[in-house]
């Protein structure tokens, strides 16, 4: 199985400045917010449904007018002054943005249709004069010395009621937990556990969110048609946690109540475990901001967290320049799903000015705001397999090290390399160079298999090669389990979760 290749024409925009951006499905796909908006998108262009399509001499500025239920067709644009930070603006009312006529109008530019060369509209002149004004004032600010953003101040009183109204959630937690433990993990029937469900509502009134979902989990498990071994055993691996996550918590936001200007704590994920969200600005402050960076998408999976009430879409990543793998994570509410940009996979280099890791000790949480990508060249596969760890034995050391904490993530993520993977009399394996053995198997976190694809691919993909494995520790069996969800080798990225 090779990677998906992707067939798209593509168009080059000119600023004045020399600079280019390349218009691919690919990147219109990013900006989707789902794939059905990509469908309405293509759909419109398919239907031609736009009268008129134009451009700016200088190919900076696409506008047009889309067919729509109305009398009047919607005016929509995309604004590409400034490359890696397009604006876009439709007159249509809806809340999806960029919406299926700004899509459809950048679809039809990818897809090579003709559009007329026209005067840039006054209103969005006037915007344009407007923001290059605003850069302007920030440039002045920058040269007198003002660069530096000032540090947020703290609004002691508001943050005092806030901590003292999570460690009153804390102490809720605990006490559903003691109720829980006290009657006994068998005797939670259906209706004692709709009543612990109940009582966690409460907890939204507490800022600990996080929290709450980790009740709801336990709660969750409870309820599953799992085997009651197996049942137990996850109920008393999240009760662990839990109980863990109480305790660092109180102690943690009892310090805070102390001393209001203690700093956010980077050292560990303590702050988005008890449910803080962290603001872009926020990372940036506390250092956790990185300048210039590239990244390649190695895997990628979208599930359902009953817990949360939330859609995820997750991305493994692998930063080029030094080999750390972080984490995407995108939060979807149930409720409003449809107005979220839906995450995808990635099969192209992102390029971000600005990459923010989140606090934590493994496969940390990375965001960025702007981006712009690059076709993945054969030096970039090369600089992910020179990342891959060769020593099995250390590897396992320290993922077990790992999963020592009962805080950190259940499922860790290492780039391995193996000297070939193979079949074995209990199953496929791999083997690095000095012979030693992990088994590869299905893991409970992903719900899926990824090895009934192995037997299709050619044995030159299965030698010498990087492979991305997701780890998992079942009490059960008392054994480390390891799960392959991506392939890398000299010629191609073989993503077995995609």
């Amino acid at each position: 199985m090779k990677q998906l290749l992707w067939k798209y024409r593509e168009i080059q925009f000119r600023q004045a400045r020399g600079n280019m951006i390349a218009l691919t499905e690919a990147y219109i796909d990013s900006l989707a917010l789902n794939a059905a908006s990509i469908k309405n998108g293509k759909d419109l262009v398919r239907k031609n449904s736009f009268p008129l399509l134009n451009r700016t001499e200088d190919d900076t500025l696409l506008f047009g007018e889309c067919k729509g239920s109305g009398k009047e067709p919607y005016r929509c644009s995309a604004d590409f002054i400034v490359p890696d930070q397009p604006v876009f603006r439709c007159s249509c009312p809806s809340r999806q943005f960029p919406c299926k006529h700004i899509l459809g109008l950048l679809y039809a530019a990818a897809g090579g249709q003709t559009f007329h060369v026209a005067d840039i509209p006054s209103d969005i002149a006037e915007k344009r004069e407007k923001a290059e004004k605003r850069e302007e004032k920030k440039k002045e600010s920058a040269e007198a010395g003002d660069a530096a953003p000032p540090k947020r101040k703290v609004n002691k009183s508001a943050l005092a009621k806030k901590l003292a109204a999570q460690l009153e959630g804390i102490e809720l937690t605990e006490k559903l937990l003691k109720q829980l433990v006290t009657t006994g993990l068998a005797a939670a029937d259906a209706r004692t556990l709709r009543q612990y469900e109940e009582q966690a509502k409460q907890l939204g009134n507490s800022f600990v969110p996080g929290l709450q979902a980790s009740f709801r989990e336990l709660v969750e498990c409870l309820r599953s048609e799992k085997s009651a071994a197996s049942g137990y055993i996850e109920a008393a691996e999240l009760l662990t946690s839990l109980y863990a996550l109480l305790k660092r918590g109180r102690d943690y936001l009892t310090a805070k109540i102390g001393d209001p200007e203690l700093a956010m704590n980077t050292d560990s994920a303590i702050e988005e475990k008890i449910g803080h969200a962290w603001q872009f600005a926020e990372l940036r402050e506390a250092g956790q901001v990185s300048e210039q960076a590239e990244l390649m998408q190695l895997s990628f999976r979208s599930y359902t967290d009953a817990s949360r009430g939330e859609f995820v879409d997750e991305g493994y990543w692998i930063q080029l320049n030094d080999g750390q793998l972080v984490a995407t994570r995108t939060y979807r509410p149930f409720r409003a799903a449809k107005f979220i940009k839906e995450d995808d996979s990635y099969f192209h280099i992102v390029q971000t000015k600005e990459l923010a890791v989140y606090p934590g000790e493994w496969n940390r949480r990375a965001r960025w705001e702007d981006m712009t990508l690059r076709e993945t060249s054969a030096e970039d596969r090369q600089a992910v397999r020179k990342h891959a760890v060769k020593s099995y034995p250390d590897a396992i050391k320290t993922i077990k090290n790992v999963l020592k904490n009962p805080l950190s993530d259940k499922n860790p993520v290492m780039l391995l390399h193996a000297a070939r993977i193979g079949q074995t009399n209990e199953g496929y394996a791999m083997e690095d160079e000095q012979g030693k053995r992990i088994a590869l198997s299905q893991i409970d976190a992903i719900g899926q298999s990824t090895l009934h694809s192995l037997p299709f691919l050619h044995e030159g993909s299965l030698t010498d090669c990087a492979v991305l494995v997701m780890f998992e520790d079942r009490l059960d069996s008392g054994r480390l389990h390891a799960q392959p969800l991506a392939l890398i080798n000299e010629e191609e990225t073989i993503r077995l979760l995609y």
